[in-house]
């Protein structure tokens, strides 16, 4: 790949800036399109993007001295500093364009299902994947647990990396003869044209709650940039739109080919008489083209609507019937999400979440409520330098649903945790409690948390462990220190085995 090349990508989006640019030689060969300084080696294109706290243009110099070709960048260059330059009027688009470009757009070769939503995105991804698989076709995955390129499996570093590493692992994918791609597209990823140059077969929709408003601010804009991936589908692609959440009539009328899922309303996708219990699901599924009959491991009413998404991206892109209906089957369960981490013999019942939203724990503790056939315990806290708004929500959603909470550290970063918790124990009030009996603890550490939980717990309680679900570390200032939520709980269980002798 040519600067050339490159270039007139950039030019082709009327991204260059009249003046202020020194373009380099078009014949030069490229050997990277690089965001990060640090990681420039000779012949990368260095595009400085604004962060929240600093401008990338301030890296210019270091990216230079490392062996850039091109900076780019949205200020005018530096008359002392002799690398060529081009100046552009929008960064982020123009490291999508360049990425896209410089990977030989991988995306056009194979079929990239994108996921966006507050709640249900891993589990979704996932179960698109399965039923690629279950198709004959290899699917990859990019999201928030983890990154799969054919049979590799990646520790994820954000649920939607930059733009670069997007297009890079999807050429990955690609090469190693994967024809699919299920991809969580977080609302900050589209924000910040993470994944703009990406050619979507098909955007699915789960839902919209209050999250992330330290980033967005409000949940007009949160929405706002949530609909960015519809704006960003092709016309024959289809947008798979829950039509239960409010905001999905808003997008029905803004996707040019909208296929819609519902339980509670009139839709083109809706499930049959619902079976639950701690073993799984039973339903079917009515679609334009016929009844699916599904049988799944996943456990609780959030997963029909993910099983509903999933498989309305398997009908809407032809895929056949046998095939999603194995994919659903085929997939067990998602590290973190509802994941059962006690024994039959333990005598109580231990699930770790991801939730940690005030709707996603509600959810959560909905699944759970006639699933407990004694007391309902819930575990969790909130996260540091985060939205703030969320945390008495959350506080008065464990309040009326729960017969006992331990309120605990989460990500505290560099928050004081015990602000945090009476910051959450300031929405659990006598009028949100589900009785005046309900139990409240507040241990600061997490790990003393689940254990005294799991040893409060009684024949036939269960115990909800929510918040950082697959995380393996506490971030706690700016320390990252090992944690896990569903290792820490099983050893809390074979204590708990140890001390009443049953082994």
């Amino acid at each position: 790949m040519t600067w050339g090349d490159l270039h007139d990508a950039l030019v082709g989006r009327g991204l260059v800036a009249p003046d202020g640019s020194r373009a380099g030689k078009p014949a030069a060969a490229v050997t990277g399109i690089a965001y990060d300084s640090r990681t420039v080696a000779p012949g990368s294109v260095f595009v400085a993007l604004k962060g929240a706290h600093a401008d990338g243009t301030a890296f210019a110099r270091q990216a230079a001295g490392r062996g850039a070709s091109v900076i780019v960048s949205e200020q005018a260059a530096p008359p002392d500093l002799a690398v060529p330059w081009v100046r552009v009027s929008d960064a982020r688009l123009a490291v999508a364009v360049l990425a896209a470009e410089f990977e030989r757009h991988p995306s056009r070769e194979m079929r990239v299902i994108g996921i966006t939503g507050t709640n249900g995105k891993t589990t979704t991804a996932h179960l698109v994947a399965s039923i690629f698989e279950a198709a004959g076709v290899r699917c990859g995955v990019l999201g928030t647990v983890a990154y799969r390129i054919g049979d590799e499996i990646r520790e994820s570093t954000r649920t939607t990396p930059e733009a670069p590493d997007v297009q890079h692992l999807m050429r990955e994918m690609v090469d190693r003869g994967c024809g699919a791609c299920a991809m969580e597209v977080s609302s900050h990823a589209l924000s910040l044209r993470r994944v703009d140059g990406t050619t979507f077969a098909a955007g699915i929709f789960t839902n919209l709650t209050r999250d992330h408003l330290d980033f967005h601010l409000d949940m007009d804009a949160y929405f706002q940039a949530k609909r960015r991936l519809f704006d960003l589908l092709p016309s024959d692609a289809p947008g798979l739109i829950n039509l239960d959440d409010p905001k999905g009539t808003a997008l029905v009328e803004m996707t040019a080919r909208p296929v819609t899922y519902a339980v509670n309303r009139a839709a083109d996708i809706t499930p049959g008489p619902l079976s639950f219990s701690l073993d799984g699901l039973t339903f079917d599924v009515r679609t334009p083209r016929g009844t699916l009959h599904v049988r799944s491991k996943l456990v609780g009413r959030p997963n029909v609507y993910n099983i509903l998404a999933a498989t309305s991206a398997g009908v809407a892109l032809g895929l056949p019937f046998d095939a999603i209906e194995q994919g659903v089957h085929a997939l067990a369960g998602v590290r973190g999400r509802f994941e059962l981490v006690s024994a039959p013999t333990d005598g109580v019942t231990v699930v770790v979440d991801y939730a940690h939203t005030d709707d996603a724990l509600r959810n959560l503790l909905e699944t759970a409520r006639p699933l407990a056939r004694g007391r309902l315990i819930t575990v969790f806290g909130c996260g540091g330098d985060r939205d703030r708004s969320k945390r008495p929500l959350m506080g008065a959603v464990a309040g009326r649903l729960s017969d006992l909470i331990v309120i605990t550290s989460d990500n505290p970063r560099s928050e004081n945790p015990e602000r945090i918790i009476e910051e959450i124990r300031l929405g659990i009030t006598p009028d949100t409690r589900r009785d005046s009996a309900q139990g409240l603890l507040s241990i600061v550490d997490r790990r003393a948390a689940i254990a005294k939980a799991i040893e409060l717990a009684r024949a036939g309680d269960l115990v909800l462990v929510a918040g950082k679900g697959h995380e393996q570390s506490q971030v706690i200032g700016n320390e990252h220190l090992p944690f896990d939520d569903a290792a820490v709980a099983r050893e809390a269980l074979a204590r708990r085995r140890t001390n009443s002798g049953v082994v």
